[in-house]
């Protein structure tokens, strides 16, 4: 009797372990990025022909996050490989989140938490990953590089200015060809060591949002619980990120961190998802000060396609958004980020981003400035910002 409990027990147990690693993470995922069922328009002939001609750039995408490989079209999601492809997209930044706070919002989340370790664990990641939010960034950039390897071709890791010149080369011989650069979403995974920007680095890391949804040893967060500014090892560390080439995002900083980082910037900052708060004033989205501040850096801000960006998923949002940046400062300051499968809700995935094309036609944007906000600034910034600079750290 009691063989037949112990065993009954181990079966029990056996068959939650294998619902736990074959089933749950993709059923979270499928509950976490979503592509609604709400209309769009049908798409134009015009804007369809101008779309096919674009070389098209997405500053943040965090689909490294999810067990699925990048390679094979998935069934949830927003960015996989194929999906790229069907859009047109020649460049999409792929970004590390490795630490997100229980009931994470908005408004204001504690540092001592942290949701990414349970799925690191369900998604049978290596058990180094399990404890340390760096040992997770280092296994997202070998996962890209990874993908690279195995897509014949396909997939061209970003990590040196010739890189960008081989893609667009490349596409306009007419190989299929989509370029891949690695960021991460928060330098908590510094560990508090400036060595291991080295090690990110080495893996590939060529852009790095400071912050995430809370506060950590380098600044304050926009989500954070006290939302200060830049510390004295975050100013060493946007030293060090210049000098290197590694491309400074303020996405998720809180306002005195952005004014801080903008303060002391020598090379173009991003601002790599998100929205403006002239067209949606949530505190996640950028003043025209701030605005104003990127701009002044030479920098480009990101537009996403979610609520909380647009206070809407329609794709006219999208192109007031862009239209905003835009009269403000410019149409060399204004990008695309969508933050695909950020754990975002929008109303079409990264093989659908002619909606934003045609939108912009429809707002009235010129064809050389659709050319520019689709792909030309982010692949100019880009090229720009991760040539090293030695000798300019201090």
């Amino acid at each position: 009797m009691i063989r037949k409990i112990v065993l009954g027990l181990a079966l029990v147990l056996g068959a939650g372990l294998a619902f736990t690693v074959t089933v749950l993470p993709g059923l979270f995922e499928s509950q976490t990025n979503v592509v609604t069922d709400e209309p769009l328009p049908a798409v134009r002939a015009d804007a369809a022909r101008l779309h096919a001609s674009l070389q098209i750039a997405d500053l943040h995408g965090d689909t490294l996050l999810w067990k699925r490989s990048v390679l094979d079209k998935a069934s949830r999601g927003q960015i996989d490989l194929p999906r790229l492809e069907t859009g047109n997209v020649a460049l999409q930044v792929f970004s590390s989140v490795s630490k997100t706070p229980k009931g994470q919002n908005y408004d204001s989340n504690p540092s001592d938490t942290d949701n990414i370790t349970l799925l690191a664990m369900a998604q049978l990641q290596p058990v180094k990953t399990w404890f340390s939010v760096h040992e997770r960034s280092m296994y997202h950039g070998r996962k890209l590089e990874v993908a690279a390897k195995a897509s014949n071709s396909r997939l061209m890791l970003i990590r040196k200015p010739d890189d960008v010149d081989r893609l667009l080369a490349a596409r306009a011989a007419g190989d299929q060809v989509t370029g891949a650069l690695y960021s991460v979403e928060g330098l908590q995974n510094l560990e508090g060591k400036a060595e291991n920007l080295d090690r990110l680095y080495g893996v590939g890391m060529r852009m790095a949002g400071l912050v995430h949804f809370f506060d950590n040893e380098l600044a304050g967060s926009m989500h954070g619980e006290a939302k200060g500014g830049l510390t004295p090892f975050g100013r060493r560390m946007v030293r060090a990120m210049e000098a290197k080439g590694i491309i400074v995002d303020i996405a998720h900083s809180s306002h005195k961190s952005v004014a801080d980082i903008l303060a002391m910037a020598r090379r173009p900052v991003v601002s790599s998802h998100g929205g403006v708060q002239a067209v949606c004033k949530v505190n996640r989205n950028l003043s025209d000060t701030e605005i104003r501040g990127v701009a002044a850096t030479g920098g480009i801000i990101g537009i996403g396609y979610w609520d909380g960006a647009l206070c809407s998923t329609d794709p006219k949002k999208i192109a007031q958004s862009i239209r905003h940046v835009r009269d403000l400062v410019g149409i060399q300051h204004v990008a695309l980020g969508s933050d695909f499968d950020g754990a975002v809700t929008t109303r079409f995935d990264t093989s659908q981003i002619v909606q934003v094309t045609q939108a912009l036609i429809d707002i009235g944007l010129s064809e050389a400035e659709i050319r520019s906000v689709m792909g030309g600034n982010t692949l100019r910034l880009i090229k720009q910002g991760i040539e090293p600079q030695p000798g300019k750290a201090l």
